[in-house]
């Protein structure tokens, strides 16, 4: 098999494999109720198979630097939720995702270029993060009714992510660990949520569901601020399954504590 031919297999393979892993968590989610979605979605759905392939192709250090460039990046996505979360209580879809969408790519320029370290990125993601949750809190505090998603939102999410994988894998050996880590957090599974929910059940409930996923968000960054400090000594491959238990564990502790606060 000529080296083009292996190099397209092997694409193909892994954004085939995405595909699934999305659907599968997509799937399980939406059976578990709104909150959990929204909780799911912070989990490393579309970064984590991105990281997956990413440490298939290049060494532990090329990993940890790009999970300090997604780590400052993530503070630009909780921008995007929280600026949605804000515009959707009045405003349109369209008008909602494009200013969100405005001031994500105004935040990810702005962050972009900066030569991060991991204690600035994290500074920057606590202060970050303690804004936007002050301002969603409210938001949170509204009902999010149970919705019914239509086939075509599956579809929608997977295909997006898979697009996305094949997207970094392909550059990743020209953008560097910079511009890779950058590349996989670009926010797509906000954005299927934001259109699909909005569509289904209005703004308002739209936003209460993503409200709830800020401090989900700053669980990932935990996560990959973890992926950055033992990719190294560990190796890429129990990192990232260590990087996944902290997600996890962390939104776990969100949803017990939301599931106590509902009974209380």
């Amino acid at each position: 098999m000529s080296p083009d031919l292996m190099f397209w297999f092997a694409l193909t393979t892994k954004m085939a494999i995405t595909a699934l892993f999305v659907s599968v968590a997509t799937i399980i989610a939406e059976r578990l109720g709104a909150a959990v979605g929204a909780l799911v979605a912070t989990l490393p759905v579309s970064a984590g198979p991105v990281y997956v392939f990413l440490a298939l192709d290049h060494d532990a250090t090329f990993i940890s630097a790009s999970a300090v460039a997604s780590l400052a990046l993530n503070a630009a996505t909780a921008v995007f939720v929280t600026v949605y979360v804000l515009m959707a209580q009045r405003r349109s879809l369209w008008i909602s995702v494009s200013l969100a969408f405005t001031a994500w790519l105004a935040a990810t320029l702005a962050l972009g270029p900066v030569h991060w370290s991991a204690p600035s990125a994290f500074v920057l993601n606590l202060v970050v993060f303690a804004l936007c949750l002050w301002i969603v809190r409210p938001f949170c505090l509204v009902p999010m009714p149970s919705t019914i998603r239509p086939w075509y939102d599956f579809v929608v999410r997977a295909g997006i992510v898979t697009l996305l994988v094949g997207a970094v894998v392909t550059l990743s050996f020209r953008i560097g660990p910079t511009g890779s880590g950058g590349l996989a957090v670009f926010p797509v599974i906000y954005t299927s949520i934001m259109v699909i929910w909005h569509l289904g059940v209005g703004g308002p409930a739209t936003a209460a569901g993503l409200a709830y996923a800020v401090p989900g968000l700053a669980g990932f960054g935990a996560a990959l601020l973890t992926l950055h400090l033992t990719a190294v000594p560990l190796g890429s491959a129990l990192a990232l399954i260590v990087a996944l238990g902290v997600s996890v564990a962390w939104n776990a502790c969100l949803y017990a504590t939301r599931h106590y606060e509902s009974f209380a």
